[in-house]
This record gives structure tokens, C-alpha cells and sequence, in this order.
């Protein structure tokens, strides 16, 4: 048998024993659930928070002190105005005061009450409104000034309702906007990061166990340990490939049920190469990200000795690639400056810049282009990473040994 066979098949045999030993355990459905957990407690506390929210804005009111017809037209205005904003823009809720004998002292106590939060009140007369606010860029107050100049406009002009009748036609947008684009561009580069730095990670954990139980010892008087590194490698990626179909599939069962103006939404928000095609590149750049990143850590851990020791080798590649995920969102938001083309030609912060270039651009040459780069890269990489594997594993070199050996000798 030749040593590139022997080779294949023992990569192929610790590549199978490394995808079971994690599939295979009752802990790989908790992994295997975990975003949804974390899903989940989001979900609680967003409706909490909206909840709270919601319960505030419902106490807040904003007063007029006015009398009369003024007053009838005061809310007649309200009406109007009302519709034109939505959401957190929406004006709290107008209520109609009548003067009392010091309008002043009347709209303070207004504004100190305890049962609503009160963020303006409007006073004396519409020409020269007075208007106490909470703060001085408060929209409750600016909005109750707005109406008090409706409302004057009205009685000068002596019109009584509006004249103009705009007669609105749709039309459709033809593919997706730049914000859609640009929408879609930050969201596939943070889930490419997510997914790549946290299914990659797995890489260290299994070696922290295996070096804890004397595994990777037995392995590596068995196979080559260039076997060993390719076969890890493949079989943590074996795993991530299971993560991502289960979380894809159920990613489309969940679409299928959204509501139809939901999904006109979505399609605001269309990759500019297609759907089809952007989902293909997300998995070409996840493998390119997750062999980079793999190898890295399958490297480093090897020469930590403790568990504790591969966690602080870990923590800077950690923040390595949140600097890379710096890098790769720039791109998004200035693609036209000279640092999107340095996250797109960086071997680290290439595979989520490109990605996020595959959501604004419909050319796939540069894709080609970015793809053989990476290759190149990662050939490197796990060339690199199978010799730092191997050397430590087997302590075979550095000053540490040496240093030892000088301490026997003396």
C-alpha cells in the first residue's frame, strides 16, 4: 500500500471517529439546539421589553390648554397630523384641557402630575404659543407647535378643510434596494462569522478532551498525526455540515409559514446575484472561512498542554476574528472605499467580504477570482497548522525542550 493511500484511509478513518464521537452523543442535540435556546430567551426578553415599552407609552399624554372652537379645531388637526407618523415616531396620545383662571400654573401641574408622563404642554394663545417640554429636543412639544400653526393657518385663511386631492400611484421596484442590499450584506456576513467561529471552536474543544484523556497520544502511535489533523479537520466540518442542514431546513419550514406581507418585505432584501446562487456562495465561503479558522485552532491547541492553557491561546484568535468581522462589515458600508478591498483581498476577512460583495454585486468573476485565492490560503494554512499540530503533540521541539535538556545535563 502507498503512503498517500495509507494516508487517505487513515484520514478517513479519524475523519469518521471524530464526526460519530460528537454526532453520536445525547450533549450533540443540546449543541445542535442551542441557537434555538438562544433564540428563544431573546424572544422572552424582547416581548418583556416590548411589553414595558409599550405599558410607558401608553401613560404618556401631551396637553393643550385651549377653549371653544379653538380647541375643536385644536383636535381636528390632531387627527390629521396623527396618520403621517407610525411606530416610535407616533405622538402620544392629545388630550384637551380648558383653561383655568392662571393657564401657567395650570399647565405645570399638568406636567408634574404623577398618574401619566406628561413630555409637553401647550398654553396661551396659538399665535404665540407657550410650551413647557421635558427635554429640549422633546417631538412631543415641536409636534404640538406644529398643530398650533395648522390651526392659526386655518383661521386666517378661512379654510375649513383640506383642497388638494393627490391621487397616488404604485409602482413596483424591479429587484431589490440598495438598503435591501446592503440589509442583506450585514446579515449573511454576521451569520457567516457566527456559524464559522462557533462550529470551528468544536475543533479545540474535542482536543482539550483528548489531550485531558491521553486520546490524541494513542492516535498519534497509530497514524501519522498529518492523518490525524486532516481527519479532525474533516470530521468537525462533518459536524458543521449537519448543523447547517438542520438549521436550513428548518430555516425554510419557518418561511413557508410566514404571512404574505412579510415575505414582500423579504424580497426587499434579494441578494443582487439571486437567491440560488448567494446561497451556493455561502457555503463556498463558509468552507473557505471554517478551514482558515479550523486549522488555526487545531494548531495553536496543539501546543497548549491544559485546558486552561488552549482557552487563553483561544481567546486571541477569538478577538483576531472579531477584528475580522470589523473588517468584512466596512466593506458593507463603504463599498467604495479602499478598506472594502482590503477585507476582500485579506485571506481572513476575505470569504465575509466577498459574501456580503455577492449581496450588492451580480458579477461572479471576482467570486472565481476570491475563491482560488483562498484556496491558496488554506492550502498554506493546513500545511502550516499540520506542522504545528505535529510538533506539538509530540514535543518534539522548541527552547522549552531544550532548556530541560540543559537542566539534566548540568
Amino acid at each position: 500500500m502507498s503512503n498517500l493511500t495509507r494516508m487517505v484511509r487513515d484520514t478517513a478513518t479519524v475523519a469518521r471517529r471524530d464526526f460519530f464521537a460528537m454526532v453520536g452523543t445525547p450533549t450533540f442535540l443540546l449543541f445542535l439546539l442551542a441557537p434555538l435556546l438562544m433564540i428563544g430567551f431573546g424572544a422572552v426578553g424582547g416581548v418583556g421589553g416590548a411589553m414595558v415599552g409599550k405599558s410607558a407609552d401608553a401613560k404618556e399624554r401631551i396637553y393643550a390648554i385651549v377653549d371653544g372652537a379653538t380647541a375643536q379645531r385644536f383636535m381636528a388637526v390632531d387627527k390629521q397630523l396623527r396618520p403621517l407618523f407610525s411606530g416610535d415616531a407616533r405622538p402620544p396620545e392629545l388630550e384637551i384641557e380648558s383653561p383655568a383662571a392662571d393657564p401657567a400654573a395650570q399647565a405645570k401641574t399638568l406636567l408634574k402630575q404623577d398618574k401619566h408622563d406628561v413630555p409637553a404642554v401647550l398654553y396661551g394663545s396659538l399665535a404665540q404659543p407657550q410650551i413647557l417640554q421635558r427635554n429640549k429636543t422633546s417631538r412631543s412639544a415641536r409636534y404640538l407647535a406644529q398643530i398650533a400653526e395648522q390651526v392659526v393657518r386655518e383661521q386666517t385663511d378661512g379654510l375649513t378643510g383640506p383642497l388638494s386631492k393627490p391621487d397616488f400611484v404604485q409602482i413596483a421596484r424591479q429587484g431589490s434596494s440598495i438598503g435591501g442590499k446592503s440589509a442583506t450584506g450585514f446579515f449573511a456576513v454576521t451569520a457567516l462569522f457566527v456559524l464559522t467561529l462557533m462550529l470551528s471552536g468544536q475543533t479545540v474543544g474535542t482536543m482539550a478532551e483528548e489531550r485531558s484523556n491521553k486520546v490524541i497520544e494513542i492516535l498519534a502511535a497509530s497514524v501519522r498525526l498529518e492523518s490525524v489533523f486532516l481527519g479532525k479537520l474533516i470530521g468537525m466540518y462533518g459536524v458543521a455540515m449537519v448543523f447547517i442542514a438542520f438549521w436550513g431546513t428548518l430555516a425554510l419550514l419557518v418561511g413557508s409559514f410566514l404571512p404574505p406581507d412579510t415575505l414582500a418585505r423579504m424580497a426587499a432584501m434579494r441578494p443582487a446575484i439571486g437567491l440560488p446562487a448567494f446561497f451556493a456562495l455561502f457555503f463556498l465561503y463558509f468552507t473557505m472561512a471554517y478551514l482558515l479558522l479550523g486549522t488555526v485552532f487545531l494548531g495553536v491547541g496543539a501546543q497548549a498542554s491544559t485546558p486552561r492553557e488552549i482557552q487563553m491561546l483561544s481567546l486571541p484568535i477569538t478577538i483576531f476574528q472579531m477584528a475580522m468581522l470589523g473588517l468584512a462589515s466596512a466593506s458593507v458600508a463603504v463599498p467604495d472605499q479602499p478598506v472594502a478591498l482590503i477585507a476582500e483581498i485579506f485571506p481572513f476577512s476575505s470569504p465575509f467580504a466577498m459574501l456580503a460583495y455577492g449581496a450588492r454585486s451580480a458579477s461572479w468573476w471576482p467570486h472565481l477570482l476570491a475563491i482560488g485565492w483562498q484556496l491558496l490560503w488554506v492550502a498554506l494554512s493546513i500545511t502550516i497548522g499540520a506542522r504545528l499540530f505535529r510538533r506539538g503533540v509530540l514535543q518534539s521541539a522548541g527552547p522549552k525542550f531544550r532548556w530541560k535538556a540543559l537542566l539534566g545535563r548540568t
